[in-house]
């Protein structure tokens, strides 16, 4: 079977019964809690920061603060010591990453969502940091990734991740797949993923969470109707007016430098790298505009679903188409 990228399919619409796309329901649920949509600017640098954090989350956005700037302990005290409505961080596998867990949950703080994030998840060393979150913050929800594999979602689940996040390699800053040889195109790996859960019922279903290859709000629906609860995406928020990313002028074009965690210009250093810079041209709108006009696209796409709300996507078919 070919490994399909979203711009290789197009999704077919169904009869609908909505009377006006603005009735059309975003909201994506999560363990009791609604979020607005089902979109999360990706935890780089260049693309959110502890001023965006904050705003995502007076405004029910789920969002994830990254781990570059700061100690987890740091953001996680600073998070509390403001009262935040919703605290969702980062962390990495590293001894100083459970170290920090262990210093957090002493001084009883909060964490309601902590995303364990690295390159390629399927391994001990995630199952060792899951682990220790399970011991010490029993009640913070744990997303763990990057996978994309069916059996690596099935051992993150088991294991004790409560969202999987899938993708690697797809992202328009990362080359992973050049260096490496090891990709998975966005919607077939979205697709595998999420259906262990059908194939599988030996394992509780959880969310997923499709990661990287997302260049405009239609590639948020086709990841939705191959099975995603919600969709990370980097560029389209990095290229916002107010994004963290540096901006520059191009041939007398705003531009903003995108760039990934696996990058020098992220690390700091030459080691190991499996990311690049981008310039990407500003798109002109804030972050708030820009999620009000994916808040629009997703009620159109809704209404082609047949639909009123985000739970009509399972229900869409698709096309292959060249992409």
């Amino acid at each position: 079977m070919k490994a399909l990228k979203y711009s290789e399919v197009c999704l077919i619409p169904n009869y609908s019964e909505c009377f006006s796309r603005a009735d059309c329901d975003t909201r994506v649920a999560l363990f009791g809690e609604k979020f607005r949509l089902p979109i999360i600017p990706a935890n780089m640098k260049s693309v959110i920061d502890m001023r965006l954090s904050k705003w995502m989350s007076d405004h029910n956005y789920f969002y994830i603060m990254h781990r570059f700037d700061n100690t987890l302990k740091d953001i996680v005290t600073q998070m509390n010591e403001e009262n935040w409505e919703n605290i969702s961080v980062s962390m990495g596998v590293k001894l100083k990453d459970k170290k920090d867990i262990v210093a957090l949950a002493k001084y009883k703080q909060r964490i309601d969502y902590i995303t364990i994030d690295i390159a390629h998840g399927h391994c001990e060393r995630m199952k060792m940091a899951i682990d220790c979150v399970k011991k010490y913050m029993p009640s913070t929800k744990i997303i763990a990734g990057n996978v994309s594999t069916p059996s690596a979602v099935r051992d993150l689940a088991v294991w004790g991740a409560d969202i999987v996040k899938v993708g690697i390699g797809q992202g328009s800053p990362c080359t992973t797949k050049d260096k490496t040889g090891f990709t998975m195109p966005m919607f077939s790996c979205t697709t595998w993923c999420s259906n262990i859960f059908k194939d599988d019922e030996s394992t509780e279903p959880i969310p997923i969470i499709s990661d990287g290859g997302v260049k405009c709000t239609g590639d948020i629906a086709k990841a939705m109707a191959a099975g995603a609860t919600m969709v990370m995406a980097g560029g389209i928020f990095a290229a916002c007016i107010d994004s963290p990313a540096v901006l520059s002028t191009v041939n007398n074009v705003p531009h903003k430098a995108y760039f990934g965690s696996a990058s020098a210009e992220n690390k700091g250093h030459n080691n190991n790298i499996e990311g690049k810079l981008t310039n990407i041209a500003s798109n002109g709108m804030t972050y708030e505009s820009k999620l009000n006009e994916i808040r629009q696209d997703i009620q159109s796409s809704i209404s082609y679903s047949g639909g009123e709300s985000l739970s009509c996507f399972k229900k869409v078919s698709y096309h292959e188409v060249n992409g």
